[in-house]
Formats: structure tokens, C-alpha cells, sequence
């Protein structure tokens, strides 16, 4: 394993999904990243880059939602979507006892359980995005089609509208 500041168990998840070669493209930045806004700033790129993995409860039932920097995840659309009653965010325990990460650090996949993954389609607009690698302090470029195969993610339309 190469150590490049990426969490272990996000390091360890890149080599056992063949991905050891992201390793050397990780980066890692002085001060943290725990926003979408913070993270484009840090890498230069477009908020809609940024790819965040936000973890909601459907029924008390952790599901992770991918979703792209500049948008917000329309919660109804979640519940429609898993045919749920009701989705809520999940607060910070249950963000790091399901991912195995604290918040703001979440990356798109290399989880501690399994869950549900939707991804808002949104992502696919860019040719790479950029996610946490398990640290608020560091990111990982991946072309979202990858990232979204990768993460075992269905892909939906659950962005907010705006008017």
C-alpha cells in the first residue's frame, strides 16, 4: 500500500478494488476540505466537480446519496425514489458507525458496511470529478462513470430544482 495521507481503509479499499494506481493522484491539502466549496477552491476546479457522498436515513435505514458540489439533494425525491415514508439526514454517529468515516472526509465508496448508493445524474456532466478520500484533508480525481460503477451507485435524477 502506498501511503499517500488517504484514509487506510480507503487505501486499502483502492487496492482491493484494483485501483492501487489512484494512489499517487490523491491529494492532500494543508487545511481541511469539509466543504464542496472548500474542496474546489483547494483543487482549482469547478464546484460541480466535487462529488459529495451524504449519507440520509430512509426509514432509519442508511443510504448514501452521490451528489455534485453546486446542487443539493431534494430529500422527496430521495423518498420517492426508495419508496420510502420518510429521509432524513443521518447525524454524525450515524455517518461514521455506517461509513467507517467522519463527515466532510465521506469518500464515494470503501465503506465500513454496505449501503444503498444513488447518484444524481448531474455528476455525469464533467469528464472528472473530485471526492474525499476519507480525510477532510484529501481528494481523489476519477471520471464519474468509474465512480459511479465503482461505488455501486444507481443513477437518478434527486437534485433540487430551483426555481
Amino acid at each position: 500500500m502506498t501511503t499517500t495521507g488517504a484514509h487506510p481503509r480507503f487505501a486499502d479499499a483502492l487496492d482491493a478494488l484494483g485501483l492501487g494506481d489512484l494512489h499517487t493522484r490523491i491529494r492532500r491539502f494543508p487545511d481541511a476540505t469539509r466543504t464542496a466549496a472548500e474542496a474546489a477552491d483547494a483543487i482549482g476546479c469547478e464546484l460541480s466537480q466535487i462529488c459529495k457522498s451524504l449519507i440520509f436515513a430512509a426509514d432509519g435505514v442508511p443510504v448514501l446519496v452521490l451528489m455534485d458540489g453546486a446542487s443539493r439533494v431534494d430529500v422527496e425525491l430521495v423518498r420517492k425514489e426508495l419508496g420510502a415514508e420518510k429521509v432524513t439526514r443521518a447525524d454524525v454517529d450515524v455517518v461514521r458507525e455506517t461509513t467507517g468515516y467522519a463527515i466532510g472526509g465521506v469518500p464515494p465508496f470503501g465503506h465500513r458496511t454496505r449501503t444503498r448508493v444513488l447518484a444524481d445524474r448531474g455528476l455525469l456532466a464533467h469528464d472528472v470529478v473530485w471526492a474525499a478520500a476519507g480525510t477532510p484533508y484529501t481528494v481523489f480525481p476519477m471520471a464519474p462513470g468509474e465512480l459511479v460503477d465503482r461505488a455501486g451507485a444507481t443513477l437518478v435524477d434527486v437534485r433540487e430544482r430551483t426555481a
